[in-house]
């Protein structure tokens, strides 16, 4: 079985038992709702506690538990640019946004990037009169650039004002 092939049967079991990934996150617990969803939707890795869980909560085998506990192939998107209206939401915001980020960001922090790996996020919705809002939250641990082969005082990290 592939990692897509897995995903695939716990969105067909999600759907046939009425499950939220909120009540998902509930029983499978330890980690943000987020993250649980992302893994479970192939992207992040559970505990093996997490996995039996998710497991017996799926009623997969062990062979299929153990897969959630492996690391994943990560950012796999079918297609390129991203063809759901939702998700190219996100990919044009990057497009539009992405040189304003990375200019403010480093005119902030430096020579560096947000990191995805020490990361974290949350999501809320905001009530509007003209249309309730959604409100994501992320945030990354700044990671300068690494400047090698430096001498007589030159910085080693591409951090602001250095």
């Amino acid at each position: 079985m592939k990692r897509a092939d897995l995903t695939e049967k716990i969105l067909d079991i999600k759907r046939d038992k009425g499950l939220t990934w909120a009540q998902i996150a509930e029983a499978i617990g330890g980690y943000s709702p987020i993250l649980i969803t992302a893994a479970l939707l192939g992207q992040m890795k559970l505990t093996k506690p997490q996995a039996d869980k998710a497991a017996e909560l799926f009623g997969l085998s062990p062979s299929e538990a153990k897969m959630l506990n492996e690391v994943p192939y990560r950012g796999s998107i079918p297609t390129m640019p991203p063809t759901d209206p939702l998700v190219y939401r996100f990919y044009e915001l990057v497009m539009v946004y992405g040189t304003t980020f990375k200019e403010l960001i480093q005119e902030e922090f430096g020579d560096g990037i947000m990191s995805a790996i020490d990361f974290e996020m949350d999501m809320e919705r905001l009530p509007n009169p003209k249309g309730d809002r959604v409100k994501l939250t992320m945030s990354g641990k700044f990671l300068p650039y690494k400047y090698y082969g430096n001498e007589d005082g030159v910085p080693d990290y591409g951090f602001g004002d250095a």
